[in-house]
């Protein structure tokens, strides 16, 4: 690939706009796309949950044994539950982005249509698993899905197609960390969840792959708008499910029940510097060398926030309509 060294004195628009970048790394979408695919075992959630007019006697009795297991998840989990849940049913806002950063061009759109298919399984399958388990009172699920629905998910990007690429990273690797660690939270008391969380978790780390492995190729061809754009959503990104009711209340459960902390925010960020070698990255003119300074101390302000965060933590309680309003007790992180 081409790298594109910018002088002081020529603007980066000048050499070459950011669709010409994403059009020079349509090989490179074929090829990671193919190896995702090579990767893929590809299950429905039928595998997990039949659902058949014809059950034999065995897929009935594991249907009695779910619920009874169900019972003893913990509302706090459950809570985690139903974040993880709205926030993969969130995925027409998703696509859109895609598509509206992207455009047709049949590499980007190729990708968008997998993904999207694949996306749309966790989803069904989260609600087909709640639904069957009798885990929430589910019309208040209902009202708070379409809610997050009609209010969309706009961040403001300003039109820059690099920062989709940060942004679903960074968000790919957070929603993998959540499902594995719900997960190993309620693996003793419901195992069969925990097997679902855990492919789930498994696809998020491809896609996470994928998404991260395009934004290397553009750092190669375009390093210092490359670091402009991930400076500007490297320090917080806004969560998918922000305009979800209840949402901030959720994320405090969550948190306190270390299933999605500051903490696991800091290492992706570190983690993905890493990968792309930030650090090392040479030939930058003055903008690029800028965010590339300020992208290193990022790791610092996180750490510093996630203290600031447990310093203030006091003992309070949390109820929900979904979990028909019982009282969550929760104190310092668990």
């Amino acid at each position: 690939m081409q790298i594109m060294k910018n002088t002081e004195k020529t603007t980066e628009n000048e050499v070459r706009s950011k669709a010409e970048v994403l059009q020079a790394l349509e090989p490179l979408v074929e090829n990671l796309t193919e190896a995702h695919k090579q990767k893929r075992r590809l299950w429905m959630p039928n595998d997990f949950l039949p659902a058949d007019e014809q059950m034999d006697s065995d897929q009935h009795d594991r249907q009695e044994r779910l619920r009874e297991q169900a019972k003893a998840i913990p509302d706090s989990e459950r809570v985690a539950l139903a974040m993880n849940l709205l926030t993969e049913e969130g995925l027409p806002h998703f696509h859109r982005l895609i598509a509206y950063h992207l455009g047709d061009s049949k590499p980007w759109q190729d990708w968008n249509f997998l993904w999207t298919a694949e996306e749309d399984r966790h989803g069904s399958l989260l609600r087909d698993y709640a639904r069957e388990s009798r885990l929430f009172e589910f019309g208040s699920v209902d009202q708070m899905q379409y809610n997050y629905q009609e209010a969309g998910f706009t961040p403001e990007w300003e039109n820059d197609p690099y920062r989709l690429f940060v942004y679903t990273t960074l968000q790919e690797r957070a929603t993998q960390v959540s499902h594995r660690n719900t997960g190993k939270k309620v693996a003793d008391v419901e195992p069969q969840l925990d097997g679902i969380l855990k492919k789930i978790a498994a696809e998020e780390a491809r896609h996470y792959s994928f998404y991260r492995g395009v934004f290397q190729g553009i750092l190669e061809i375009d390093p210092n708008r490359a670091l402009a754009s991930a400076l500007k959503i490297l320090p917080a990104i806004d969560m998918p499910g922000l305009s979800m009711p209840n949402f901030r209340e959720m994320s405090e459960v969550i948190r306190r029940r270390e299933i999605y902390t500051p903490w696991d925010y800091k290492a992706i960020v570190e983690e993905a510097i890493r990968f792309w070698k930030v650090d090392v990255l040479t030939g930058l003119n003055e903008v690029g060398r800028a965010a590339q300074d300020k992208i290193m101390a990022i790791p610092k302000r996180l750490e510093r926030i996630a203290e600031y965060i447990e310093s203030r933590t006091k003992p309070r309680t949390f109820s929900f309509d979904f979990t028909y309003n019982r009282v969550i007790g929760m104190g310092d992180p668990v």
